[in-house]
């Protein structure tokens, strides 16, 4: 397995993202969209989701392929932002035709980045607004770090952001995942250098600092992020949330099966993680492009692929965080500067 081209989600041909964030609110919106509609499903494992139209995506569900998926910031009034996508695929004419009505079907998923700095006085929801402009801005090249979902995400030591990373498979099938990381644990190990997910880098794409040498790690749980927001007693500022996507063919079910995989990637790449107090949910997305010839083999590279991309794409999102006015917690090129 290599990295495509770009080293980003949109290296499974026909998958678009866009970006739209507000750096005065600390906060935005990523939108994974594409010219035909796909294949999805989803998978949760924290304990406090926020969706919008995740039901729709379990196997049993009669409606198989949606035209978009949003992550956004937010909090609740984040899931708007899907109705701002809504609004620009109905200008278009596009989504699932019922007589003559048209409905685009866009799932979505947010992270809690309410108490991260940014001014949240507005008067009325900025995110459906966000959520078109990321819809329109979709292409195939976006931004990592501290854009779209990721602008105003923090880890529990340093400031997270939006990831993304890809794998070209041995028979040519693509995979990759698109991230946005704010969750309740670390994506470092303590002292901020070393990554969690740095036995899975490939070729220094978030500063190649190699596994921490020390043993024993995991036990501590130290947490500026707690720290700078718990006049707030707040436990559930936190989350983790993610789309995995291939060209390989797969059914709704089969792409449920690669979103539990791919999960594991999460936790390689946070510790702790899927708690009660993160939203940890991997969106899965099939383009359809590629059959498989051995189904299960297929399935298990895909999703193991998936959990690949997904680490390193959690990683690649801190590593490319950048400092912004008003920010809470240090970027990891800051915290390294010394």
């Amino acid at each position: 397995m290599q990295p495509g081209p770009k080293n980003l989600i949109t290296d499974v041909s026909g998958l678009m993202v866009g970006n739209a964030q507000d750096d005065v609110l600390k906060s935005g919106t990523t939108v994974l969209t594409s010219a035909e509609p796909f294949t999805a499903s989803v998978h949760v494992m924290g304990g406090a989701p926020g969706t919008r139209e995740t039901d729709l995506l379990a196997p049993d569900k009669s409606v198989a392929k949606v035209e978009a998926l949003v992550l956004s910031g937010g909090s609740a009034y984040g899931l708007d932002a899907c109705s701002g996508v809504v609004d620009g695929l109905r200008t278009q004419g596009r989504g699932f035709q019922v007589g003559q009505a048209i409905i685009p079907l866009v799932p979505g998923a947010i992270l809690f980045d309410l108490l991260n700095g940014g001014q949240k006085d507005w008067t009325e929801n900025p995110y459906r607004a966000l959520g078109r402009a990321a819809f329109e801005a979709a292409g195939e090249e976006f931004d990592l770090g501290t854009a779209g979902a990721g602008t105003g995400a923090l880890t529990s030591m340093l400031k997270g952001g939006l990831g993304s990373a890809s794998l070209v498979l041995d028979d040519g099938t693509t995979v990759g995942a698109l991230v946005g990381v704010n969750p309740m644990g670390s994506v470092t190990t303590p002292g901020d250098w070393h990554f969690w997910a740095a036995n899975f880098e490939i070729e220094g794409e978030f500063g190649g600092a190699g596994p921490d040498p020390n043993g024993g790690l995991g036990r501590s749980q130290e947490s500026r992020k707690l720290m700078a927001m718990r006049q707030h007693s707040q436990d559930r500022a936190n989350t983790t949330i993610a789309i995995v996507a291939t060209d390989a063919d797969l059914s709704k079910a089969q792409c449920q099966r690669m979103a539990i995989a791919a999960h594991d990637g999460i936790a390689r790449a946070t510790v702790p993680a899927h708690s009660p107090g993160d939203g940890d949910l991997v969106f899965s997305v099939s383009t359809g492009a590629r059959p498989m010839t051995n189904p299960e083999r297929d399935l298990t590279m895909i999703g193991h692929a998936a959990a690949l991309c997904l680490s390193r794409a959690i990683a690649r999102a801190v590593y490319l965080a950048t400092p912004a006015k008003g920010d809470l917690l240090p970027t990891w090129s800051q915290a390294n500067s010394k």
